[in-house]
């Protein structure tokens, strides 16, 4: 599933779940009902009624008038049954599958009652209890239990079907909202730690009177700001967007420090629409500056590149600078760990970071994760 198609998960309510629900089930209850009604109509007029036609004393319009009064009766007594259900549908499993055969029991007695009351009076115009006996009564009971049986069950797959939908629906919204503020948190953490760091740099070049790069830089970053909070309103981005915003980042440092940090991005063309979350590859890009431009007299170069390999969107971004084992003993501040954290929560761990030494000096850290283009 598209990360971007996740979202319209969180558009709907609990409210609106139920209700959509609710139609649904509804909709298929009565078509259920009114059609498994008419069938047993149909299947006791053919298997019971009409092999008694040629019996001299048959008594066809009784018959058929008794037929009605069963079914309707029993069309009732279901409808009971499912209003039952429904009010003990939210009770534990056991529970619910003891009070609905239970009513299922009542409802089947009380059905042949109904049943073998009404065959009396219309078909033998006798009193509704007049010249019972347990065998008879017996034999009828068994077709009634077994007919409110058979309700009972359809209604209550129905229904648990109906509440574990909703219930997993629900689950992936509760996931899709606690992933979204994990993201939010994640991603918030970031601005603090970069503008503690710029704002740092700025009054540094205030103190040593550079008031012209103190302003520029300023002004770079106001921009910076402006982008990142337009781009930031979702928590996901695109390659192209992440890149324009990285670029901006890089202008800033590029006041502070000149010739020193040297950039070049190789990034192919069929990755700029991936789906990435917002402002992944800056704490890395500021970690580079860090530990690899601001230490050495010389600078540092920082390389940027992202491929797609199969089915992943590969990022590396490479540094000149100090040994991986240094920077494990100064530590690398949040953003990897926060890098990786965000991958984590968005791909749900389908994803690596790492972060290795280069042959010759430097580091390169890698992230890899599945490749998912926004189509809108």
């Amino acid at each position: 599933m598209n990360v971007f198609n996740k979202a319209h998960l969180t558009e709907n309510s609990p409210l609106e779940l139920e209700s959509s629900a609710f139609k649904r089930l509804s909709k298929q209850f009565w078509s259920l009902q009114i059609g498994g009604w008419l069938g047993y109509m149909l299947v006791v007029f053919i298997a019971i009624i009409r092999p008694q036609f040629d019996s001299p004393d048959f008594n066809l319009v009784g018959q058929i008038i008794n037929l009605i009064v069963e079914t309707l009766s029993g069309f009732c007594l279901s409808l009971l049954q499912w209003l039952f259900i429904q009010r003990v549908i939210h009770n534990t499993l056991k529970q619910t599958l003891i009070m609905s055969f239970s009513s299922a029991a009542v409802l089947g007695l009380l059905y042949n009652i109904i049943k073998l009351g009404s065959y009396k009076v219309i078909v033998h115009s006798q009193q509704w209890n007049e010249a019972w006996n347990m065998l008879e009564f017996g034999g009828w009971l068994l077709f009634s239990l077994a007919t409110m049986f058979v309700w009972t069950s359809i209604f209550f797959i129905m229904l648990y079907n109906s509440k574990l939908q909703r219930e997993h629906e629900q689950l992936l919204r509760a996931q899709t909202l606690a992933k979204d503020a994990q993201l939010e948190m994640l991603r918030y953490q970031l601005n603090p730690h970069f503008m503690f760091n710029t704002m740092n740099a700025i009054s540094t070049l205030i103190l040593k009177e550079e008031n012209d790069t103190a302003s520029e830089m300023l002004d770079k970053l106001c921009d910076f700001f402006r982008h990142s909070l337009e781009a930031t309103k979702q928590s996901n981005s695109t390659m192209k967007d992440e890149l324009e915003l990285l670029k901006l980042y890089l202008s800033i440092e590029k006041v502070r420090f000149g010739k020193r940090l040297k950039v070049n991005f190789d990034v192919d063309k069929d990755v700029m629409h991936c789906v990435l979350p917002n402002m992944l590859c800056q704490p890395i890009i500021e970690n580079a500056v860090k530990y690899a431009v601001e230490p050495s007299k010389e600078g540092a170069e920082i390389i940027f590149k992202a491929s797609k390999s199969d089915e992943s969107l590969i990022i590396k971004i490479t540094d000149t600078g100090q040994a991986v084992k240094e920077l494990h003993s100064k530590g690398f501040g949040i953003g990897l760990q926060n890098t990786r954290s965000r991958l984590d929560v968005m791909f749900n761990g389908e994803c690596e970071v790492t972060l290795t030494p280069n042959q010759e000096r430097g580091n390169t850290v890698t992230m890899t994760m599945p490749y998912e283009v926004n189509n809108d």
